[in-house]
């Protein structure tokens, strides 16, 4: 199936969307209930030699952007969440989307834009994959500290692929004394992430999983 570059993301698709084998254009990933999404293949900066299959969830249709989110509230529900922090930016966009599912009224989200009243404490230093030269302070506002600490916190990104970002959460949640019971993504991108994020890899669920090409 040949896809301009618009209309990815748009459609869920009963299996098989693509035939098994090498993929060039559009890698089929997989819900847990066996429909498939087909994801375009992007190539990574550097030798060209590695790519990924791509999502971006604010670009999805509603049809799809609710079929991940009702996926991962179905996976986070057994870890009991009181509350579902979103990593941004796309994690933002899931997230409350996901917090609704599992009956909770709001979120907390992380930022990357600094209010004056943000204590450079609470902060840390965050890249991305996709993202690697435009490394950007992550903050949690202190004012939210009451919403999660001492309770059950799920932790919401869209993609998971390097860990570096994650990483940088978990670093973040454990200045303000925070430890998640469960991280949350749309879908986990490789596993280069297994080895940054190994504290808690039991942790960590998506509905979907795709490979590094």
């Amino acid at each position: 199936m040949s896809l301009l570059p618009h209309q990815f993301w748009q459609d869920i698709l009963p299996p098989p969307a693509a035939p098994a084998g090498s993929f060039t254009d559009a890698y089929p990933a997989t819900l847990p209930d066996g429909r498939q999404l087909l994801l375009p293949i992007r190539i990574l900066p550097g030798d060209g030699t590695k790519a990924v299959a791509s999502l971006i969830i604010n670009q999805a249709s509603f049809t799809v952007a609710d079929a991940l989110a009702d996926g991962l509230a179905t996976l986070l529900r057994p870890f009991a969440p009181d509350i579902i922090i979103g990593v941004p930016t796309l994690g933002l966009h899931l997230a409350p989307n996901v917090a609704r599912r599992l009956g909770h009224t709001r979120i907390v989200p992380l930022g990357t834009s600094r209010k004056f009243w943000y204590d450079d404490a609470l902060s840390e230093p965050m890249s991305s994959i996709t993202s690697p030269n435009h490394a950007k302070t992550l903050f949690i506002d202190p004012r939210m500290l009451p919403l999660v600490q001492g309770k059950r916190v799920a932790v919401i990104d869209d993609v998971i692929s390097s860990g570096t970002s994650m990483a940088a959460v978990m670093r973040l949640l454990a200045k303000a004394g925070i430890e998640p019971v469960a991280i949350g993504a749309a879908m986990l991108q490789g596993n280069k992430w297994h080895t940054p994020m190994q504290k808690w890899r039991d942790r960590i669920v998506a509905p979907l999983n795709s490979p590094l090409l």
